[in-house]
């Protein structure tokens, strides 16, 4: 009954989500009368003076509002609960439920039977839904600072959201489905997703993407009710952070789980699916940068909401791209491309009826508050920019090779056309993220923001200096990734100087940390490419080879056997000069269910990188195939990306704190 009860759980909540679209449109409507009536909303701080022409109508909008919260809240309730009893089929391993007999075995460890919930298709639209109904729970629970329109609006918009989802669940990928008569045991998780990366990678993902939704509600909700204002900023900022924050640690954990578990070595390979997380971080950063400037000067208004409708385009997109069945890869779900085209219409239906209301109503959004050319307000405007035309590339690079495919021409887009188009761009982008933080505000004079650049780009050529000088021959790319990161990181300190750093805000904190991480992944991305070496060996045991500063000794090989596989494991020496020496173990690892050889890396970290090797295969004398690298300052590419992340969480931190203080001292007042 367990299945059963998920699945009344899914349709309650779907009819829920239905019944709160209905209210929120009674909502919306019972408060056009004032716009009808030449009413005009207030500026922002006055939101409580404006209220329906008509006493009765202002009262059916607050009745409304007190129905539309608790059934907000109760969908959200309902999707967590279908969640959880999803979770418990897996951890039980029904083998009556389809879903767990395709994507799991009995033989497996309980944390992949856990984290199995939502390592396919199903499971995983399932958690998504669930992340987005508990988010409206939390927009309705939490979300005190909007008028009462806008905030019905806003909830009504996350339920058409959530009801599109339910609807795709329900007719055309029910998680609940049952399998009659039940298989004695089941095929077994993809043994690539079999990794404690599962656990952690798509809840973070899809936190990042429902994030980009509730900000995509809430434009959608202050367009509706002509109130884009610093108000609706300071209640979408939060949102857009944690999505950004949650976004980045899932792009970040998803860069070192695919470099340790697929075995090639690198960091990032332009696969489609991983742009697919890209874009949506790119269009966020922009949003980010965006509704900061309309929280605090009241700028950039049209262009704020604009950014939020496509960052959400941006994640639908990429939902699109995975589950569509248009890509073949180890990230993608779905191979049905009738579940695509429910999607597509999906995208259709939300993103083009966001663009029409933009049309609309882009005329009725003030401009808001002006700056000059040399302000920070100026510099954000070319930072957004930038991220856009990276955006677009990004954009162009994945989707063309598909609309090529479509038309009977069979092409890739691979890292040299991403290399030589975004990334130049990215490093005047980082230029410009260097520049920023040290103008002021409103109006600055060229001459003084000259002045405080001088340390951060004299900081720059003189790496760039010391680089070509001691690694003559190397490539533009990587020289000018290092001399940039190390003018970004000395700009990034920059607003602390003269500060009394116990005083200084925790957001401002947050901002410095954010961008040093930019800077310091940078350099890790620079040394990568840079100073990376590789051998391919054929191996005999006792044979030393080279790589780098160490010298690797293939010992023996032994099979050993795990909890649901077996494997070949090789045992290599590794010894750096005259330094003691220690073992790796990287192996040859053989999956029953489903039948799958994976190689499972061995990595020796260190200060100054990371010595990888991988087990290859025996050939007919005997050796054994080995990939050893050397990565230079590897580790620094995560490093910077744990960073960035940390900073947006003191970022959020700092701005929640200092709004609660603001409301208490309204309160008080």
């Amino acid at each position: 009954m367990i299945a059963e009860a998920g699945l009344a759980a899914l349709w309650f909540a779907a009819a829920l989500a239905l019944l709160q679209l209905v209210l929120a449109a009674m909502g919306v409507r019972a408060t056009r009368a004032p716009a009808e009536a030449g009413a005009q909303a207030p500026e922002d701080g006055a939101r409580d003076s404006w209220t329906p022409a008509f006493a009765g109508e202002r009262g059916v909008a607050d009745q409304l509002l007190a129905a539309v919260r608790p059934v907000a809240v109760v969908q959200g309730a309902l999707a967590v609960l279908a969640m959880g009893l999803l979770i418990a089929l897996f951890l039980r391993s029904d083998m009556s439920v389809l879903l767990v007999a395709q994507n799991s075995h009995t033989a497996k460890p309980w944390l992949y039977k856990f984290a199995g919930a939502w390592g396919n298709h199903e499971g995983s639209m399932l958690l998504w839904v669930t992340i987005l109904g508990a988010a409206g729970a939390a927009v309705a629970l939490l979300e005190k600072r909007l008028p009462p329109a806008t905030l019905i609006a806003t909830l009504g918009a996350q339920a058409a959201i959530a009801l599109g989802f339910y609807a795709f669940l329900l007719f055309s990928s029910n998680p609940f489905a049952r399998l009659l008569p039940a298989p004695a045991d089941g095929n077994g998780l993809n043994p690539l997703l079999q990794d404690p990366g599962l656990a952690f990678h798509p809840p973070t993902l899809y936190a990042g993407y429902v994030g980009l939704s509730v900000a995509f509600s809430f434009a959608v909700g202050a367009m509706v009710t002509r109130d884009v204002g610093p108000a609706f900023a300071r209640a979408m900022r939060p949102w857009v952070l944690g999505a950004w924050i949650f976004l980045t640690l899932g792009i970040t954990a998803g860069s070192y789980w695919a470099y340790y578990e697929l075995g090639w070595g690198g960091w990032w390979f332009w696969d489609p699916v991983e742009n697919a997380s890209l874009m949506p971080w790119l269009a966020a950063t922009a949003l980010l940068h965006s509704v900061t400037v309309l929280a605090t000067r009241d700028g950039l208004r049209a262009w704020t909401v604009m950014l939020a409708v496509v960052a959400f385009s941006m994640s639908m997109v990429g939902t699109f791209l995975v589950r569509s069945g248009v890509l073949t890869s180890v990230h993608a779900f779905a191979l049905d491309p009738t579940r695509g085209e429910f999607i597509l219409a999906l995208l259709t239906l939300y993103i083009g009826g966001a663009l029409a209301l933009f049309a609309l109503r882009v005329g009725t959004i003030r401009a808001g508050a002006t700056f000059e050319p040399v302000s920070r307000e100026g510099a954000l405007v070319i930072n957004n920019l930038l991220l856009s035309v990276i955006l677009a590339v990004v954009l162009i690079g994945t989707l063309y090779p598909i609309v090529a495919a479509g038309m009977g021409v069979q092409l890739s887009v691979g890292a040299p056309f991403f290399d030589k188009t975004a990334g130049p761009i990215a490093l005047a982008l980082v230029a410009v993220m260097a520049a920023g933080p040290l103008i002021r505000w409103r109006r600055d004079r060229a001459g003084a923001v000259a002045r405080r650049v001088a340390v951060p780009g004299i900081v720059t050529v003189a790496v760039l200096g010391i680089v070509l000088v001691a690694v003559p021959g190397i490539r533009v790319l990587p020289l000018l990734g290092l001399g940039f990161a190390a003018g970004l990181a000395v700009a990034s300190v920059a607003p602390l100087w003269g500060r009394a750093l116990g005083r200084t805000p925790l957001f401002t904190w947050g901002m410095v940390i954010a961008h040093l991480g930019i800077a310091v992944s940078l350099a890790g991305m620079a040394c990568d490419s840079a100073f990376t070496k590789e051998t391919l060996v054929a191996a005999r045991v006792g044979e030393p080879h080279r790589v780098g500063p160490f010298s690797v000794t293939l010992e023996g090989i032994r099979p050993v056997v795990g909890d649901n596989w077996s494997a070949l494991e090789a045992k290599l020496v590794a010894r750096r000069g005259e330094g003691a020496p220690f073992v790796l173990r990287p192996q040859s690892r053989f999956f029953s269910a489903p039948p799958t050889v994976t190689s499972e890396s061995a990595i020796a970290t260190r200060l100054d990188g990371q010595l990888y090797t991988v087990l290859g295969q025996a050939d007919d004398q005997g050796r054994w195939q080995l990939r050893l690298w050397w990565k230079p300052f590897v580790t620094l590419i995560w490093l910077g990306g744990a960073l960035i992340a940390l900073g947006g969480l003191l970022s959020l931190l700092g701005r929640l704190v200092r709004e609660g203080r603001v409301a208490r001292r309204e309160e008080e007042a």
